[in-house]
């Protein structure tokens, strides 16, 4: 009977460990599109420096895309959850 409560052990930290991956990899191509979108809007004529509109414009995107992200995400995850969990757990 150990062998199996280990051989679920093992597929939990693998389940964990994709999950984690997956995370990270989100978390890159969100910031990867930060960057792209926002900075394309913000910084017409790339310099040596920010201007303080630049500064202002940069942050105020980088909130509204966060927020939009965010309020994607609470919306994926409950409608995972309404599915019967997605894999979530």
């Amino acid at each position: 009977m150990d062998s199996l409560s280990s051989s679920g052990d093992g597929k939990t930290a693998i389940m964990q460990q994709v999950r984690q991956e997956a995370a990270i990899a989100n978390a890159r191509a969100l910031v990867d599109k930060l960057n792209e979108h926002c900075f394309e809007r913000c910084v017409p004529t790339p310099g040596s420096s920010l201007s303080s509109g630049e500064k202002a414009c940069f942050s105020a995107c980088l909130e509204k895309y966060m927020n939009g992200w965010n309020v994607v995400s609470r919306q994926y995850v409950q409608r995972l959850q309404q599915r019967g969990g997605g894999g979530l757990q």
